[in-house]
């Protein structure tokens, strides 16, 4: 069974309503970017389809998704009231409605417009690092997840300006005057986004999710492997990004070197958990597997790439054709994985817990079906791993296609059952009234 750690503080989260919806609009926005994908490999899709896919995937899925993760975390594992649950409404809104705008001028080709989509999202990213950080600043020092967690909203301000300003550039160009491109701009948005953003988030729950959920504890050598990487990898990231940036193939070599490095002992340290771990295993932790082998075979190729030349334009995410490897098989699959365990939990507090021992309750497994957890699984691991050897191997395109069909349809299938355990255990949710409750506890603020 999964279990439900004794010293986490529940009473602190915000109400059910505001992270589930963010999870919700996370999975339309990643079965968009999907469907978009097969769309792109059967050359059907318009426009410029493949920047509306990357913005619907990244910041789309996976961003909205780690906001809800935060907005419901980060009180809970640290033990302090969210500064505002009203910002924290909001900012789903702001956010949805500027990607899917930004997604829409892409496909469209309505450059012009892309401002002010764009200052839409940003004004949700914006509002959203402010009531984290705001949230954060109450304690008086951070431990390694919520470390990851500050330098992760540090990155993601600059990121979401330097995009904003990159919609602007479409139409008005404004970076001639200060000795750059649209291009090295965009690399260096494109490495802060991935890199400072979603994989600083990622590493920083896994040091607690991956220990917390196999029940062991960094030991021996994983405890070097997390001081290295909680000082090389952020100094890699700035490296990376600051290189690309300014064209200075040497500064981003020894950036990229060590973010390689970094990944890998990442990748270590997960792979230890799981072998040492001596609970039964859940859908959580057999997609966590996955995202350890991806994110070691990703390091692997990826050193000798980025030290050969970090500023290919091909290279952006990587290796050569190590994009899916790296954005579906580590980050696509942890955050997969994630979910299995964080949307039970969810409902499975808010509903059950204060039943416990007066009647007899559900556990957390028992909330989603796992014939379905298994049938995503085995699908969306064989179109991954389809796509994976058609970029690595070049196999044939109808390799591609097929892959991202299976992926598209693990992703329906891992839609449908988190929303059944909302259904059929909490159905009033998605919209009970979170204005409401916002403001009865609201800004809470001080």
């Amino acid at each position: 069974m999964s279990a439900i750690p004794a010293d986490i503080d529940t009473a602190r989260q915000p109400p059910m309503t505001i992270p589930l919806r963010h999870f919700v609009v996370a999975l339309g926005l990643l079965a968009a970017a999907v469907g978009l994908r097969v769309g792109l490999a059967v050359g059907v899709a318009p426009g410029a389809a493949r920047l509306a896919h990357v913005h619907l995937l990244v910041a789309g899925w996976v961003c909205v998704t780690i906001m809800g993760a935060m907005t419901q975390f980060v009180p809970v594992w640290s033990g302090v009231d969210l500064h505002s649950r009203r910002l924290a409404t909001a900012q789903l809104w702001a956010v949805g409605v500027g990607l899917v705008g930004l997604a829409g001028c892409f496909l469209l080709g309505a450059f012009a417009l892309l401002p002010v989509f764009g200052a839409v999202a940003l004004l949700g990213f914006w509002t959203f690092a402010y009531n984290i950080a705001r949230t954060l600043s109450r304690l008086d020092g951070f431990d390694v997840t919520e470390r990851h967690f500050g330098l992760a909203i540090g990155a993601l301000v600059v990121v979401t300006a330097l995009g904003f300003l990159l919609a602007v550039d479409f139409t008005r160009p404004l970076f001639a005057s200060v000795g750059a491109t649209h291009g090295t701009v965009r690399a260096a948005h494109v490495t802060l986004a991935v890199f400072g953003v979603v994989v600083t988030t990622v590493v920083g729950a896994l040091y607690q999710l991956a220990t917390m959920f196999t029940q062991t504890k960094l030991r021996g050598v994983d405890v070097w492997l997390r001081r290295g990487e909680e000082v090389g990898y952020p100094l890699g990231v700035v490296a990376l990004a600051g290189g690309r940036l300014v064209s200075d193939p040497t500064l981003a070599r020894v950036g990229g070197a060590l973010v390689a490095l970094s990944l890998l002992g990442v990748a270590t340290i997960l792979a230890r958990r799981l072998v040492e771990s001596s609970v039964n295993w859940t859908p959580m932790l057999a997609r966590y597997a996955i995202a350890a082998v991806a994110l070691a075979g990703w390091a692997v190729l990826t050193l000798p790439a980025w030290l050969a030349d970090p500023l290919a334009g091909d290279r952006l995410f990587g290796a050569p054709g190590a994009d899916s490897l790296f954005l579906l098989g580590f980050v696509g699959f942890v955050v997969l994985g994630t979910l299995y365990h964080v949307v039970p939990f969810i409902v499975w507090v808010h509903r059950y817990s204060d039943r416990l021992g007066l009647e007899p309750v559900p556990m957390l497994d028992d909330l989603y079906s796992d014939r379905l957890a298994r049938l995503d699984f085995g699908l969306v691991l064989s179109g991954v791993v389809a796509v994976v050897a058609h970029d690595l191997a070049g196999l044939t395109p109808a390799a591609e296609t097929a892959g991202w069909t299976l992926v598209l349809i693990g992703i329906a299938v891992f839609a449908a059952n988190l929303l059944r355990v909302i259904w059929l255990h909490s159905p009033q949710s998605l919209v009970g009234d979170a204005a409401a409750s916002a403001v009865d506890s609201d800004d809470g603020a001080g």
